[in-house]
Order: structure tokens, then sequence, then C-alpha cells
């Protein structure tokens, strides 16, 4: 979710809150969003325990990744698709990495936290066999 639109809906509820119920309203907007913001570092967490118990940048898989990846997935759907963290290749651009048991390298391009590219690298003698 846009972060605009989350805190313009955090926002929201709590002036509806305030206009519908006064005070215990507010409290009730108030634990809502705070709520909400539990869950969202609970799913946080879980995704990064989850990738910690795994080797950094391997996949089991580089071409289904592959297959999954699109435009604008954040980090962290990524992370939770891999079930492991990447490895770092460069700053600037931000490029990280996973590879297969094969030697297949799925290399993706973020912007802020977002994916806006991917490039499939596979090994050459599995590409002057295919």
């Amino acid at each position: 979710m846009n972060p605009v639109v989350g805190w313009g809906l955090a926002f929201a509820a709590l002036v509806a809150g305030w206009f519908g119920y006064g005070w215990p309203g507010l409290a009730l907007a108030f634990t809502v969003i705070v709520f909400w913001l539990l869950i969202q570092f609970n799913r946080s967490v879980r995704v990064m325990r989850d990738a910690a118990d795994a080797p950094i940048g391997h996949v089991p898989s580089a071409v289904m990744l592959h297959a999954k990846l699109r435009t604008g997935l954040p980090m962290l759907q990524i992370v939770k698709l891999t079930k492991s963290l990447g490895k770092r290749l460069s700053e600037s651009p931000e490029v990280w990495a996973w590879a297969d048991e094969s030697g297949a390298e799925v290399r993706i391009v973020f912007d802020k936290g977002f994916c806006t590219s991917w490039t499939l690298n596979r090994p050459a003698e599995e590409a002057a066999t295919a």
C-alpha cells in the first residue's frame, strides 16, 4: 500500500472516530491503527525469520523466480517468494541476485525498494544445449 494512502486512511479514521463518538471513538480509531501496524510488523518479521534459515542468494529454481517476478513488487514480497535474502551486487543502482544449484541467476534492480527490472542469466553450457 502506498504510504500516503495508508496515512490518509489513518487520519480519516481518527477524524471519523472523533466526530462520530468523541474520545471513545478516537481511542478506538487509535487502537485499530496500532493493531494494523503490529500486523504489518509481524508479517515483516515472519518473512525475515523464514529467510534467515536459508543460504544468502539461493533459490530452488531461478527460472521459476523469473516467471513470478513483475514490475513494482516490493523487496519484502520478493524475499517472501525466494525464502532467502539476496546477494547485493551493487548499491547504485541497487541490484540483488539469487541463484540456483544449476548456476542460473536472477538479477533484480530495485528503485526505492521496488522492483524495476530483472534479468535471468543461465550458465553457458546450459544455453548451448538448449
